[in-house]
């Protein structure tokens, strides 16, 4: 484990201490969260970069095509009216 230092200014360590309160969490914590989830970000994005300059443009494309379709939402007219 190691430690790790942070300065900030009175305002937004008092708002980070009301995160951390509101997510019942200690700063710590909150911190060690904030830490893993950006990692995770940094990490997918390097998976798909590498992925994506190995790939093929053309059915990439074709693969977003695809899940724009099936993830589209319904025309209004094809839409039920909302039961009250």
């Amino acid at each position: 484990m190691s430690t790790l230092t942070i300065r900030l200014p009175d305002d937004k360590h008092a708002r980070l201490r009301q995160l951390a309160k509101h997510r019942d969490l200690s700063v710590n914590k909150l911190i060690e969260e904030f830490a893993t989830i950006s990692i995770a970000e940094f990490d997918a994005e390097t998976r798909f970069r590498t992925l994506a300059s190995a790939g093929s443009t053309k059915a990439g494309l074709a693969l977003l095509d695809k899940l724009d379709a099936a993830f589209a939402s319904p025309p209004k007219a094809a839409r039920r009216p909302r039961k009250e």
